[in-house]
């Protein structure tokens, strides 16, 4: 049986095979001598019998087999699984293996980036920076330089749009790629924020050819991995491993013999995320950690308007950032930042007198706007005029190309080159911005923001509230004071509370304030709390959960006695507890009557009295009724049967910050105890602006709650306990006494009339 060995298929030869009487063929001897006996001929594409091409086969496969089994010492298929995996081991690792790495391209570009960060900015990333620098970028460079190459810290404001990330982007590719800082950390405001940073570094270490032509130790084995971050663990360079890093959060340069960049380290974290004992330990077991700490812009919107996030963020600033290095080793680091509100986190860094260490810096987009205000006047109405047309304020600009001389005398701007194609210079750019909405123009690009524009300039801030402290120690009262009061507020989740102690001319003490259940940390708000009511008491429902904790709490701190400075002991004469919101109601009213202190506390319902109200002073007195300076306890009436005290609020808040507003040791002050840190006390404090409005003949505070909808429960807390004070007689020299004004005694003659 002949067969063309080119027309046949391997599955079909196997199958001839199988149908031919071949016999037993065990040696390669025997096979030997079935071919010669049989007179066959082996021949490449001609016509042969396939016994004769299988008897080839085997003895094919009997040499490799003895190859097989001298090479590895093993015998039969065994041999032959072994042959097969040693050739693609070397195959795969041929392939893994990156080779040599190429030379740079142009060394003397590269000798000047080394100890030069703007050369370096300049020479591999000309299309990123297309306009001339400004002084005031010239500067910021310079800044980041020392700090990279010698160390320090500092703080620069910059306006938006000055290419703040991207420098700081810039930074950490040069630090690590010319071996300055071998562990660079780069924060952002949040976890998203410094992950975008982290993505842009990355394309430009994979896409950058400026870079791979003088920077090939580092950038040609990440363009070996060809965009394939599962290639990493695989990598080699000579056959060792290069121990390349590419994942979302970090890059790990590879190791390479003799590059000043082998093993260098970014990482990024937002600031409020996991940042605590950032460290990486190499393949020769050397532990590193960060000796650079790069952050842009470290703040939020939402966080800039909370002085409690403020505080929050500045002291993990000092604490866990400040401490990356680790024991013994100081740390670099650079901030570029925008001041979005007075007093937020960049306004108090850049601040040389609270934070000298950070050798803060502002710079603005205009250091001196145009004298000609009367023009910019007219411009300012000719382009809105042509904005409102629909003609994109083109009135406007050749309106400024006819008068640009007489516009711009006195203006002086940071960088001349920044202004959009339709505009004519930097200044228009500016005052454009600028009459777009002012306050965010002074705000985003001049590193000043405006006073907040609400409330009265006489209103308190926090830091005012903050420092309002008077030494004492905490819980205890100040010799003079004769009664003490405490007022709680009820959330779903948690029980506000303050407790103040009150002299009879309303000199008064905070003495103690605090969140039940304690949430064990010193910012949070009621909407991140994690300890809540309903953990302390799991098998309660809402109302349950509300009555057992105001259980527990009236119990601690009613029930005990307060230690006056002079050794007497006192007791909270009164205890007010909300009662407006709604789910509450009820059950504020049940636990004041079934309480173990039913004599000392009182439901409470604050009255928004505005303008237009009718004061409380207007409101027909009822038999039974007891009427006070701004609060009145109705005579008991419907199915609660308790009473409860009506508190006009926009009043007793304006007197709470007038009372925080009297110096110390003048009568009528009020103070916080201690020297701690009052700031998320004061933040609340101050969660709300009053603003003066007239109605019906008379004026009155009315009191709004500030953008971003605040905390302001322990502000509450404080106006109740005022107010309470008022009920329990406590007055103002000068205020009506309504408590303790004689009641007109009655003759049986005089009831017998009436």
């Amino acid at each position: 049986m002949n067969i063309d060995l080119r027309q046949i298929r391997p599955g079909k030869l196997a199958g001839l095979l199988n149908s031919t009487p071949l016999g037993e063929v065990t040696t390669e001897s025997r096979v030997r001598r079935n071919v010669v006996r049989a007179g066959l001929r082996v021949g490449d594409g001609k016509r042969v019998n396939v016994l004769g091409y299988a008897a080839w086969l085997l003895i094919t496969w009997c040499g490799q087999l003895r190859e097989a089994e001298a090479v590895s010492g093993l015998t039969g298929y065994e041999a032959m699984k072994e042959q097969a995996r040693a050739r693609n081991a070397s195959l795969s690792t041929s392939g893994r293996d990156i080779g040599e790495i190429p030379a740079v391209v142009d060394p003397q570009r590269k000798g000047k980036t080394v100890t030069g960060f703007r050369s370096f900015c300049e020479s591999y990333f000309p299309d990123t920076f297309t306009l001339a620098w400004s002084p005031d970028h010239l500067k910021v460079m310079a800044k980041i330089e020392e700090a990279v190459l010698h160390g320090g810290l500092f703080a620069m404001a910059m306006p938006r749009g000055s290419g703040k990330t991207t420098i700081a982007e810039c930074a950490c590719l040069w630090a690590i790629l010319t071996g300055a800082r071998e562990f660079v950390c780069l924060i952002g405001s949040d976890e998203g924020h410094a992950t975008d940073m982290l993505d842009s570094i990355k394309m430009e270490l994979d896409g950058n050819d400026r870079l791979l032509e003088d920077f090939p130790e580092a950038a040609y084995p990440i363009h070996c991995l060809e965009g394939i971050p599962n290639r990493c663990n695989g990598q080699l360079h000579h056959g060792r491993r290069t121990h390349i890093g590419w994942t979302a959060q970090e890059i790990i340069l590879p190791t390479i013999p003799g590059s000043p960049a082998s093993g260098a380290i970014i990482k990024v974290a937002g600031l409020t995320g996991r940042i605590r004992g950032m460290k990486y330990k190499r393949a020769d077991g050397k532990t590193v950690r960060p000796s650079l700490v790069v952050l842009d812009d470290p703040q939020t919107d939402e966080s800039a308007r909370s002085l409690s996030q403020c505080a929050t963020r500045e002291s993990i600033l000092a604490g866990a950032v400040l401490g990356l290095a680790g024991p013994g080793s100081k740390i670099a680091g650079v901030m570029p930042c925008t001041v979005i509100r007075p007093g937020d986190m960049a306004d108090r860094i850049l601040d040389r007198e609270k934070h000298p260490t950070w050798q803060g810096e502002r710079t603005k987009m205009v250091y001196s706007f145009p004298a000609n205000e009367k023009l910019w006047a007219k411009y300012a109405q000719i382009r809105a005029e042509s904005l409102r047309n629909d003609n994109r304020g083109r009135e406007a600009t050749e309106f400024y190309r006819a008068n640009r001389e007489a516009m711009d005398v006195g203006a002086v701007v940071a960088w001349p080159e920044r202004h959009n194609p339709d505009e004519l210079s930097a200044i228009q750019h500016a005052m454009n911005l600028r009459l777009q909405d002012e306050a965010a123009f002074f705000a985003e690009y001049q590193n000043d923001p405006l006073p907040e524009d609400e409330g009265d300039a006489e209103q308190l801030g926090a830091e005012q509230v903050a420092d309002k402290t008077n030494g004492m120690k905490r819980g205890v009262i100040p010799i003079g004071c004769n009664h003490v009061t405490m007022f709680i507020d009820v959330q779903g989740k948690l029980l506000y509370w303050v407790i103040a102690a009150w002299e009879d001319d309303f000199t008064g003490y905070v003495i103690d304030y605090g969140a039940y259940p304690d949430q064990k940390r010193a910012y949070f708000t009621l909407r991140d709390a994690t300890r809540t009511m309903a953990r302390a008491a799991p098998s309660a429902g809402l109302e349950g959960s509300i009555y057992a904790g105001l259980e527990k709490l009236t119990g601690d701190y009613l029930g005990r006695e307060w230690r006056r400075d002079d050794g007497a002991a006192m007791r909270i004469e009164r205890c007010l507890i909300d009662a407006n919101w709604g789910q509450s109601t009820d059950v504020v009213y049940q636990f004041c009557r079934q309480s173990a202190h039913a004599s000392i506390v009182m439901p409470s319902h604050g009255r928004f009295v505005g303008a237009s109200s009718i004061p409380f002073s207007e409101y027909k007195r009822k038999r039974g009724d007891r009427v006070g300076h701004h609060w009145r306890i109705p005579n008991v009436q419907g199915r609660r049967q308790v009473r409860h005290v009506l508190i006009d609020t926009n009043y007793w808040k304006s007197f709470v910050h007038a009372r925080l507003a009297v110096a110390m040791g003048d009568k009528g002050c009020l103070s916080l105890f201690g020297k701690y840190d009052h700031r998320l006390f004061a933040d609340q404090i101050t969660a709300e602006y009053r603003v003066k409005t007239e109605g019906r003949g008379r004026t009155v505070d009315e009191w709004k709650l500030r953008a971003g909808h605040p905390d302001n429960h322990w502000f509450d807390c404080l106006v109740g306990c005022a107010a309470a004070a008022s009920v329990c007689g406590v007055n103002l020299p000068g205020m009506a006494d309504w408590s303790n004004r004689k009641r007109k005694r009655y003759t049986q003659d005089d009831l017998t009339r009436r």
